[in-house]
């Protein structure tokens, strides 16, 4: 794994500040190196769009085997590719092969959405019509930590099977798998240019953005969160021709409504909230349930349950069911968001508290808001499940529905009546019935509405924002002027 950047086809040094990432579980230091800096951004931006034009003449075919090959080197990877993201974001060994497979599993995925979503498309006849789809030219991707690999490829790979060419900042929380990747996909055969990568924070992921503010990239790919998202979408406002993929976050609901089952509902809770330490956009953050006994007797199981997980980490044996969050200081604003909605009247039913100081490991936090005041609409990114109690079906919806982000929910029922009103009246891009809301499959869409995205959502519609559609009259010869022509004598 490089600690160096790559800028037409060249590691070299950053040449900004040094940087590092850590072991969340441990606090030892997985990676360092030196952040890009805005003439590092502008060499890497100049690489991409001087490489543009022969990667975009270069034969679909070719552009496929290339990505193709950086599969298989995936897959033959895969274990250290898994060890390196368990050891830079702490989330449990387990965890991270299913990440590192993902990976792997993206371009087949990516291929089938190219050709389905935006390949070519022929009406023969006199005149033949055609569909064809052409790249934007340099797409600037944006990575998060919580999944380092997967969410940064699932923007990239879609790219490149497209014929854009692509500038990679990672988070720097987590520099290493990115660094990982884009080494794989530079031995694959990816050509000079194509594909970049600059290391650093916030300074180097605005001086990619204004690169495509100054016309000099075409397209923003972002996954974090809203407010970042909504600073970017801002910045675009007066350009038109920048096409911005943003996929943001979300403050989830999840009703419990009518289960026989108690012990498997409560499961698919605590997968929903606390599944990657609650580090996934799509992780229940708001538990709706009945007044009364069958609410009662919801949260007992749910409790029950939660005092049985075990928090560890990454490597340890057994395996946990989470790990730490991304770093003590998450942690720590985790706590205060707890204990802010304790002191809003919230009734705490497990503690969200840090294990030790300076530790970035958090006991997974329950609390019953109904009786709150003004519960502030935000995406708390961890293990914090809010609890609220209504009196009817019809009140759990408009709970649901009562935020301004849109990115998943679910339903929790053996009522089929009453998932065929929520799937109707819910109001986000990926609602789920009897299976956790953090479900998702890489052969469907992937985003929200609202304060979640910009209506693009990826996975596998990301073929949609790496190319625009190009529609065609032609013939081969000029049509004759008619002995009748209309209007003409």
């Amino acid at each position: 794994m490089t600690n160096k950047i790559l800028i037409n086809g060249e590691w070299r040094d950053g040449a900004g500040a040094e940087f590092k990432s850590f072991d969340p579980s441990t606090g030892e230091v997985i990676w360092s190196g030196a952040a890009a800096t805005k003439a590092d951004v502008h060499d890497a931006v100049s690489a991409a769009r001087a490489a543009f034009k022969s990667w975009a003449l270069t034969p679909l075919e070719t552009r496929i085997a290339i990505v193709e090959n950086y599969r298989d080197l995936i897959k033959r990877d895969a274990d250290e590719l898994a060890t390196l993201i368990s050891r830079e974001t702490g989330k449990p060994y387990w965890e991270t092969k299913t990440e590192a497979a993902a990976v792997a599993g993206k371009i087949d995925i990516s291929v089938k959405a190219y050709h389905e979503r935006t390949g070519a498309k022929e009406t023969p006849g006199a005149t033949t019509a055609m569909l064809r789809h052409k790249p934007h030219g340099v797409m600037a991707v944006l990575g998060p930590y919580n999944f380092p690999a997967h969410l940064a490829n699932g923007h990239m790979v879609p790219a490149l099977i497209a014929g854009n060419t692509v500038v990679f900042k990672p988070s720097e929380m987590t520099p290493g798998p990115g660094a990982f990747i884009v080494e794989r996909m530079v031995e694959a055969g990816v050509p000079a240019g194509v594909v970049n990568m600059v290391q650093g924070a916030r300074e180097t992921g605005e001086a990619l953005t204004a690169a495509g503010h100054d016309g000099r990239v075409n397209g923003i790919l972002f996954t974090g969160g809203a407010k970042t998202g909504l600073a970017i979408h801002k910045m675009f406002a007066d350009r038109l021709d920048v096409i911005l993929a943003l996929e943001l976050g979300g403050n989830n609901p999840l009703i419990w409504w009518d289960t026989d089952d108690l012990d498997a509902a409560a499961f698919a809770v605590v997968q929903s909230a606390f599944l990657t330490s609650g580090q996934r956009c799509t992780c229940a953050r708001r538990l709706i349930v009945p007044e009364g006994v069958k609410g009662d007797v919801a949260i007992d199981a749910l409790v029950k349950l939660t005092d049985r997980l075990i928090i560890d980490r990454p490597f340890a044996d057994p395996q946990p069911f989470m790990g730490p969050v991304i770093s003590p200081r998450v942690a720590e604003g985790l706590e205060r968001a707890f204990d802010q909605l304790v002191e809003g009247e919230g009734e705490a039913i497990r503690n969200l508290s840090v294990r030790d100081e300076g530790s970035a490991f958090v006991s997974p936090g329950i609390i019953d808001v109904t009786r709150s005041g003004a519960v502030p609409d935000e995406e708390h990114f961890g293990p914090l499940l809010k609890v609220w109690r209504v009196a009817a079906f019809d009140e759990a919806i408009e709970r649901a529905n009562a935020t301004k982000f849109g990115l998943s929910a679910g339903l929790l029922s053996d009522d089929k009546a009453k998932w065929e009103k929520f799937i109707a009246l819910s109001r986000a891009g990926i609602v789920n019935w009897n299976r956790q809301t953090t479900g998702a499959a890489g052969s469907a869409p992937f985003g929200g509405i609202g304060a979640s995205g910009n209506h693009r959502p990826a996975a596998y519609y990301a073929a949609d924002y790496c190319a625009y559609p190009v529609a065609s009259m032609e013939g081969e010869g000029l049509l004759p002027l008619a002995e009748d022509q209309v209007g003409v004598k």
